[in-house]
């Protein structure tokens, strides 16, 4: 089976952030701190104009969290642990001073979606779906909520949410504001985010800083509002529900 990674290149300012993980590129505790770390450096790094954000392999952007980690949970303090993993990486991503484009290949459920949402700028195929499916296994998207109403609105998300069974197309999320274009394959998509990372690359980085506050206002309270958000969840995970639903993805 081949081996996570989180991995970064920079060149021409542009850093492209990509990762794997050979289960439909979800993302346990330990790629997601190194995700949070690796855009805490990017952002702290003067050659740095600007981001781009993506997975490698297969036909899903990011599957969200890690199943096999959800399972494991013991206590309500592991379960707010594990549900911080994607708060802290919506956290940096809110926090990085550069701009973030997101290049969304493939679909994207739970946590991938709440990631798609927190970048700056978003591009995908037209296979990127998205889904909300949290309420299937008796927990609910509370830590990337706040990230996704920020871009969708409280009505789209209170669909992709209560719709827990169903994907919603990509032109779906365009039209809700979640994605900023869609393309019919990868290499549009590239070409596209490419160009897009170009331009950005040659603008006033002093502006793009500012810029990126603006775009962001009213998200100060977000350190605090996601812990909450993932103690939520680190105890709905522990209910009886919760633990006869995930059942079926013990191996």
């Amino acid at each position: 089976m081949a081996t996570p990674y989180i991995k970064n290149e920079i060149e021409n300012g542009i850093a492209i952030l990509s990762f794997f993980h050979p289960e439909h590129n979800s993302l346990p505790s330990n790629l997601l701190n190194e995700l949070v770390d690796t855009i805490n450096n990017l952002g702290n790094n003067d050659a740095v104009k600007v981001v781009i954000l993506k997975s490698d392999g297969g036909t899903t952007f990011c599957a969200g969290a890690s199943f096999q980690e959800l399972i494991s949970i013991e206590n309500e303090a592991t379960g707010k642990l594990f549900f911080s993993g994607f708060a802290n990486v919506i956290n940096a991503m809110r926090k990085c001073p550069k701009i973030i484009i997101g290049s969304i290949h493939g679909k994207a459920v739970g946590g991938g979606v709440g990631i798609a949402a927190a970048t700056d700028y978003c591009l995908a195929t037209k296979y990127a779906s998205v889904k909300l499916s949290e309420l299937t296994i008796g927990i609910g998207p509370f830590v990337v909520a706040p990230a996704i109403e920020r871009k969708i609105g409280v009505s789209a998300l209170s669909q992709l949410t209560l719709d827990a069974n169903n994907f919603y197309s990509a032109d779906w999320a365009h039209s809700k504001g979640l994605y900023n274009g869609v393309y019919q394959d990868n290499n549009e998509l590239e070409s596209a985010v490419q160009a897009m990372a170009h331009n950005l690359a040659n603008y006033n980085p002093s502006a793009l800083i500012e810029l990126k506050k603006v775009l962001w206002k009213d998200t100060e309270n977000w350190d605090e509002l996601l812990k909450e958000r993932a103690a939520i969840s680190g105890k709905l995970v522990l209910s009886d529900f919760t633990k006869e639903a995930l059942k079926k993805f013990q191996k």
